[in-house]
């Protein structure tokens, strides 16, 4: 828990034993004063066993249902909670330090928990799979193949929307936190990612947000779903991106004819087109990505 210069844990440590992304750690302490409560000769901020009991009791009420602000209050009640007396033996390391990180269902599981309509366990699942796999890992590893495993019994079946629509809910709640602005971004002009005008699936986008901005500490703009383009030409000349992802998954929505009419900006920004629905003959200037490790790696390339 300790070592001799900086007592307590760190956001991180307390993320990864959580499974709760450390933007959303920062945001419930910020919104309602839920967070550490030390200070390290260092000066800076740790979490004592008291601070991680309250969130570890905030994290269970909201799974439960219960709104944040709620749980926060309730959470925040426990004076005393059921931790061990200073020196007893305890199992408090964060994972990393020995600890076995949170779990990571396989997409088998996590399919049938979504088939079951079982929201907290979808929840759970996800947050153990970013946790320890990060977004674009939890995003080939999980999300794909539980998606594959919903819209292949949606066909076979001709039901499962309430399913599909529950899985995408989670996930996207999920993301969202990951994708909020890093503290130091590394980009000085943004990355302005959009769907493609009519385009409507925009997990892809808020995924591709999250693996940017958590892992790579890029700043970006969502536009999301059915961008129209005179919006998404405005926003170039307002924002001056340094990249535009456009991405389609419906070969409705992948015309690259309006790609071409982008408005061109000084210094340039690298268009870039993401997704299964493009079809073929893009601009020269626009290049193409087929995964969400290609478009990260893309884009982390062109801000080089």
């Amino acid at each position: 828990m300790t070592t001799g210069d900086e007592p307590g844990y760190g956001i991180g440590a307390v993320s990864r034993r959580l499974g709760v992304p450390a933007p959303t750690l920062r945001t419930w302490n910020l919104r309602y004063g839920i967070g550490p409560s030390r200070r390290s000769p260092g000066g800076h901020r740790r979490y004592d066993r008291v601070d991680l009991a309250r969130l570890e009791e905030m994290n269970r009420l909201i799974h439960a249902g219960v709104p944040p602000a709620d749980a926060a209050r309730q959470a925040l009640r426990l004076r005393a909670p059921n931790v061990p007396p200073e020196g007893a033996p305890t199992d408090d390391r964060p994972a990393g330090l020995g600890r076995p990180g949170p779990h990571v269902p396989s997409a088998a599981m996590l399919a049938r928990a979504a088939h079951a309509l079982d929201g907290r366990t979808v929840a759970d699942g996800l947050a153990g799979a970013l946790a320890r796999l990060g977004v674009v890992g939890t995003w080939e590893r999980l999300v794909r193949p539980t998606f594959a495993t919903i819209c292949r019994r949606q066909d076979e079946t001709g039901a499962g929307i309430d399913v599909e629509h529950l899985f995408s809910d989670r996930l996207l709640a999920a993301l969202l936190p990951l994708a909020a602005r890093p503290d130091h971004p590394v980009n000085h002009r943004p990355v302005l990612l959009a769907c493609a005008e009519d385009e409507q699936h925009s997990l892809p986008v808020h995924a591709l947000a999250a693996a940017l901005a958590g892992e790579r500490d890029v700043e970006t703009h969502v536009l999301g779903a059915r961008t129209p383009y005179p919006a998404l030409a405005d926003a170039m000349r307002r924002l001056g991106p340094a990249v535009v992802f456009v991405w389609s998954h419906r070969t409705a929505t992948g015309d690259p004819a309006p790609l071409a009419a982008l408005p061109a900006l000084r210094p340039p920004a690298r268009i870039v087109a993401g997704g299964p629905g493009w079809g073929p003959g893009l601009p020269r200037k626009v290049v193409r990505a087929d995964s969400l490790p290609g478009a990260v790696a893309l884009i982390a390339a062109a801000l080089d």
